[in-house]
């Protein structure tokens, strides 16, 4: 690999686009330390799995910028980019991937309030007196 690689994840709201390069494993989310930007251990274990499933956790350096959502959205976006990059630097790396279900988008999104309604689906309180 002879420069960056980029790729772009998303989840909910959340977009992340994601810069990997050869490295000794630092991970940057919006000029922070990872570990900071995500204090929840849980959030700290979805970023790093892509990495941790080709055991390459000292090769790479990821450097993120992230956006909307809130930090599960995040961090999901995250481990989505980082595995599409993964797979632009080695195509090898497709298939335990893909086992780990790391390539396929989560298209579940917050439904829409409607008119009429409290929430999505929720009716507001029915009072019969």
């Amino acid at each position: 690999m002879e420069k960056q690689k980029n790729a772009v994840g998303r989840r909910k709201e959340a977009v992340a686009r994601v810069y990997l390069s050869k490295g000794t494993g630092n991970i940057t989310v919006n000029n922070k330390e990872y570990k900071n930007y995500f204090p929840i251990m849980y959030l700290q274990n979805q970023v790093e799995l892509p990495l941790k499933t080709i055991e390459a956790m000292d090769q790479f350096d990821v450097v993120v910028n992230v956006q909307g959502g809130g930090p599960k959205g995040q961090a999901e976006a995250i481990k989505m980019g980082l595995s599409r990059a993964l797979c632009e630097v080695n195509a090898e790396y497709r298939p335990m991937l893909k086992k780990q279900h790391l390539l396929t988008r989560d298209s579940r999104s917050v439904e829409r309030k409607k008119f009429g309604k409290a929430k999505a689906r929720r009716s507001f309180q029915f009072s019969k007196r």
